[in-house]
């Protein structure tokens, strides 16, 4: 894949995590993955704070897939901060998450998500959904990344 700027994986299920990795590999998805296990850990590395404070900013991923039921701070709240910062509000965001509550659903769209994905149980099912989520976010999506460098 031409974007080889890395996921970030905001997950704190060890299994989900795994299964989410093992999807990205049989998808061919070559990215390097970040995984954040709260959503703490994810708001340092995006802005440099807490245990990153003082470090160089990360490179922006390419796109965040988001659980909503972390520890800490719950994905809503992430992407509120992701979506309240200039240098991250347009940083593609996919909810990935068991949560079937219409609430979080609305909230997320509401927040600014561009998608929101409920993981599927049947592993066939869920690695087809991350092949896709992968495939169009990393190589059929236009970003504004995208605009500046063609702009040289």
């Amino acid at each position: 894949m031409a974007n080889q700027r890395p996921i970030l994986l905001v997950e704190d299920n060890p299994d989900d995590e795994a299964l989410t990795l093992h999807a990205l590999s049989r998808n061919q998805i070559t990215n390097p993955v970040v995984v954040a296990r709260d959503g703490v850990e994810a708001v340092d590395y995006l802005f440099s704070t807490g245990t990153r404070a003082g470090q160089p900013l990360a490179a922006l991923p390419a796109v965040v897939l988001l659980d909503l039921k972390l520890p800490r701070i719950d994905g809503l709240e992430v992407l509120r901060r992701i979506r309240a910062d200039a240098r991250t509000t347009l940083l593609p965001v996919v909810i990935l998450t068991t949560s079937r509550e219409g609430l979080d659903l609305s909230q997320a769209y509401s927040l600014g998500a561009n998608s929101y994905i409920r993981k599927p149980v049947d592993f066939e099912r869920f690695e087809r959904a991350v092949g896709l989520i992968g495939h169009y976010w990393l190589e059929l999506n236009e970003t504004t990344d995208s605009v500046a460098r063609s702009a040289y």
